[in-house]
């Protein structure tokens, strides 16, 4: 089976690596939290594309990955292209599931949540442009959800009135029923976000569809290195290691958590 390099600026890829695991659950992942760099929502696309290309050229190189899948909205949306560029490996970025979101919407209404850096940029409202050009359509960013997310996994607990600050004005003036959660930590407060929204709120995320894109990908290229039997590795790049958070990566399959530290 394959191997795969699963990478986030922190724990939200794991939403993503959870879908992986269930649709290929033979295949070799490596976990890379950019944690010192976070959150890459409030980074401007010049920082991200300095920084993004050489750093995933170098954790592929070190693995010897067979695929990178790039587990979050604000890295795909600013760098995928660059960092294709640097790769000789097939990379899977993640989009805003906004096709799927307006084609589900009951009231024509719906809400892209993401980082700011994911809903200001030109990708986003290309896909508004092109798959919900008559439907009204509300972009709210939020560092502060990662950073709640990012306290969940880690097993403190959730600040309810600081998510619900954020979330309030995705349902103010407009009959908004589905929201888009356009950064991968957001569906770790999927049970939180519910609690904070009106009933029969539709949350979609884009974990099974990059599932899928995966498990294309591996087909045609299975085969290419040998099985190897080890646990499944999460490089923690930053001061985040503390033991609930090596915890929650053991906890989504991974047999092995290392921290490290930029020089």
């Amino acid at each position: 089976m394959a191997h795969a390099l699963i990478f986030d600026s922190g724990v939200g890829g794991l939403t993503v690596s959870a879908e992986i695991r269930k649709a290929l659950p033979e295949l070799q992942q490596t976990y890379a939290a950019d944690d010192v760099f976070r959150p890459y929502g409030d980074k401007t696309d010049i920082q991200l594309k300095a920084r993004l290309p050489e750093l995933l050229w170098t954790l592929c190189e070190a693995t010897q990955v067979d695929l990178a899948v790039i587990a979050c909205n604000t890295a795909s949306t600013a760098a995928l292209t660059e960092i294709r560029a640097a790769l000789d490996i097939p990379v899977i970025g993640v989009v805003p599931a906004v096709k799927p979101a307006s084609l589900k919407t009951r009231s024509g209404q719906f809400a892209v949540l993401g980082t700011p850096g994911t809903i200001r940029r030109d990708y986003v409202e290309n896909l508004i442009k092109d798959f919900a050009n008559d439907k009204e359509v509300v972009l709210q960013g939020s560092t502060r959800l990662v950073a709640l997310a990012e306290d969940k996994l880690a097993g403190r607990p959730v600040d309810m009135a600081a998510l619900s600050h954020e979330v309030a004005p995705l349902f103010s003036n407009v009959d908004v029923d589905t929201v888009v959660l356009a950064c991968t930590h957001f569906p770790l407060l999927k049970d939180e976000l519910a609690a904070a929204a009106p009933p029969d709120v539709l949350w979609i995320d884009s974990g099974e569809a990059i599932a899928r894109r995966t498990v294309s990908v591996v087909k045609e290229i299975e085969g290419s290195r040998p099985t190897r039997d080890e646990p499944d590795l999460a490089l923690l790049m930053g001061p985040n290691d503390d033991a609930a958070r090596r915890d929650a990566f053991s906890n989504y399959g991974f047999g092995r958590v290392v921290g490290l530290m930029p020089g």
